[in-house]
């Protein structure tokens, strides 16, 4: 159940903008094991005067903001970040400096999901301990 936030520069088009949603989300099935149906992913686009980046980063710079349920190893967060690296490259041909990932994983507590019930408190449908 992560929900993903990326942030790019205006002016790419609706496949472009696809082909990140998929990459990322892949990368999140693979190394999280998340349910492949399991998508909750939203795109900002910046124009120039709202998006500010580091001299070294082109265009393509892309940030992605995951939060998921807390509980995920050392390893599987290695991989995500792998993964969506790997993913955006093949697909976009976007370079591995330009992309930044952060991890939110807030206690299960915080999570008001399943008709309002508190996600430690209901079946969320798979593991979290990967």
């Amino acid at each position: 159940m992560p929900i993903v936030r990326i942030e790019i520069y205006k002016g790419f088009d609706f496949v472009y903008r696809k082909k990140l949603f998929d990459g990322v989300h892949q990368a999140l099935v693979d190394s999280f094991k998340i349910p492949d149906s399991d998508r909750n992913q939203l795109m900002y686009e910046f124009d120039d005067e709202s998006f500010e980046r580091s001299i070294n980063k082109s265009r393509s710079f892309t940030i992605i903001e995951i939060t998921a349920f807390k509980g995920r190893s050392r390893e599987a967060k290695r991989m995500l970040y792998q993964r969506v690296v790997e993913n955006l490259k093949a697909a976009l041909g976007i370079e591995p400096k330009d992309i930044l990932i952060t991890i939110n994983e807030p206690e299960l507590i915080n999570w008001g999901i399943n008709g309002g019930k508190c996600a430690d408190e209901t079946d969320i449908g798979f593991t979290v301990n990967v």
